[in-house]
């Protein structure tokens, strides 16, 4: 299975031209085969969460998402996008969406972990966890950013059955110890491949790292990104979690009624 992820450098606040790169890229990734594009956080709109939320119209939402199908469909490739939502209550969250190559909604996510004061001001965390769908034969999930650094949010889709775990971000500079270690730490313990798609460049004074990658789940790298924009390309073997799942059954034996126990004791 080939996978392919968009990293690049979107316009903050310009739909059209990022929906016209989305677009280049699944055309590209398509005729190369590719399966499914993954591409960063909030991409389609630009990452800069206080402006988004002050001067983004929230009924264009219904559209972007609808013409990001159309993508998927017009090009027959699965797509993950990233878009804000505005709940029944009226709050705003950062949402990922797997449709697949027919442009239909095979998963939804709302991120559960907040970055930094800014998003904390324009959004506010999801409480669900990640669900888990069939995608092309492989258990899928989707996380967002930040909660991928979480070991409980992954072994949270992982306990639900999740082997491919996709991620869209929005990662600045000078972290870069975040696809390195801990995106390789998360598919090593939880035993999954995990696409992780950054955006590159500069948006709103932020200097994005790159530095996408695709990990297997025994913590290697099958693709990695450098700091330019870049269509990034890797091939996946769908078996490659239950493979190593019997090798090493970390989550068969893990023992959480003692873990639970353990968090219940006194500390000190």
């Amino acid at each position: 299975m080939l996978l392919a992820v968009l990293q690049a450098e979107a316009a903050v606040l310009e739909p059209e031209e990022n929906l016209r790169r989305i677009a280049a890229s699944a055309a590209a990734a398509a005729e190369a085969g590719a399966e499914l594009l993954l591409t960063p956080e909030l991409f389609p709109v630009g990452y800069a969460p206080a402006r988004v939320r002050a001067e983004l119209d929230p009924q264009l939402l219904p559209e972007l998402a609808a013409r990001l199908a159309g993508i998927a469909r017009d090009h027959r490739i699965a797509l993950v996008y990233s878009l804000p939502a505005v709940g029944p209550d009226g709050r705003w969250r950062i949402t990922a969406t797997l449709v697949d190559s027919g442009g239909r909604t095979v998963l939804e996510y709302a991120k559960v972990h907040l970055f930094g004061s800014e998003e904390r001001a324009a959004f506010v965390p999801a409480e669900e966890p990640p669900a888990v769908a069939e995608w092309n034969g492989v258990r899928t999930a989707l996380l967002v950013c930040y909660d991928v650094e979480f070991p409980e949010a992954v072994r949270a889709a992982a306990d639900r059955g999740a082997e491919l775990l996709l991620v869209p971000t929005a990662l600045a500079d000078g972290f870069e110890s975040v696809p390195q270690v801990l995106v390789r730490a998360r598919a090593l313990e939880s035993q999954l491949v995990i696409g992780y798609a950054n955006h590159s460049g500069t948006e709103e004074g932020e200097h994005f790292l790159g530095g996408s990658v695709v990990v297997g789940p025994e913590g290697e790298l099958l693709a990695q990104a450098g700091p330019a924009d870049e269509l990034l390309f890797a091939s996946v073997d769908p078996h490659a979690a239950a493979a190593a799942r019997g090798r090493v059954p970390y989550l068969r034996e893990r023992r959480p009624e003692l873990y639970r126990r353990w968090e219940q004791q006194p500390r000190g």
